[in-house]
């Protein structure tokens, strides 16, 4: 299995990453994927990155979160990041009105902004959308048939706005909430085949039941492997066998 979001190399889990992975790959989880924050953590995400290659990969991006008033300095360490090397995908970049919606035309510019240079060098986009799913998938729709693609990480919109999103040719990345009682994502994803799935920890937050409110972890993502298969009424093998090719379909590694 592929854990195609994950940030184990924030505070906290840097320091257990070595038996985060261990742990993980025990479970059979084989890639990990590391969206990009700020300017803060770069530096710690490529190093984990350079210590599991073939194994961790590392996107580059400006989390709206971290989108402020210094957001076009931020946007110029990403840019030179892009330019120095390789990177699996741009992200993860999005809207978020959750906290504040202060800087809500410039995460916007941002998002835009982000999604041009993912275009021009052929990546993929992880979005991070809180609060704000109409504007995202809005901005997504600009933007079909110029060849974006991506994930809706995270994914927890409605059917109807899951029906948009299957339009755009976008994925789903479906984590820990899937498990949730009466969070309703089940029922939003009725309609998404498993071709359109791929599976996230976003550790180390959300984690799955039984591990609610605690420290997330890549091991877990058997516990969303098995809701999953639950609710498509699959193997939970094939699960695993359909989302790792539909990560290395995205990601190209």
């Amino acid at each position: 299995m592929v854990d195609t979001h994950c940030h184990l190399y924030t505070e906290g889990l840097l320091e257990q990453a070595d038996q985060i992975i261990a742990r993980a790959k025990d479970k059979g989880i084989s890639r990990f994927y590391f969206p990009a924050i700020d300017s803060s953590t770069h530096e710690n995400m490529i190093g984990l990155e350079s210590s599991y290659p073939g194994e961790c990969f590392a996107m580059m991006g400006l989390h709206p979160c971290s989108v402020n008033q210094v957001y076009r300095d931020e946007l110029a360490v990403v840019k030179e990041w892009l330019d120095k090397r390789q990177f699996v995908a741009i992200g993860e970049i999005g809207l978020d009105y959750y906290w504040s919606t202060e800087f809500k035309a410039q995460q916007q510019e941002a998002f835009r902004i982000q999604i041009d240079w993912a275009l021009k060098l052929g990546l993929p986009i992880a979005i991070h959308t809180r609060n704000a799913m109409e504007d995202t998938i809005s901005i997504v729709e600009e933007y079909v048939g110029q060849g974006l693609k991506g994930i809706f990480h995270c994914f927890s919109g409605n059917a109807a706005e899951a029906g948009r999103i299957l339009k755009t040719g976008f994925y789903f990345g479906i984590g820990g909430v899937l498990t949730y009682k009466n969070s309703g994502l089940a029922e939003a994803i009725a309609d998404v085949p498993i071709e359109r799935i791929v599976l996230e920890t976003d550790a180390p937050y959300l984690a799955p039941v039984p591990f609610r409110g605690k420290q997330n972890e890549s091991s877990y993502l058997v516990y969303i492997a098995g809701k999953l298969a639950e609710i498509k009424g699959l193997p939970i093998s094939e699960v695993a066998r359909i989302t790792s090719l539909n990560a290395q379909n995205i990601f190209g590694s």
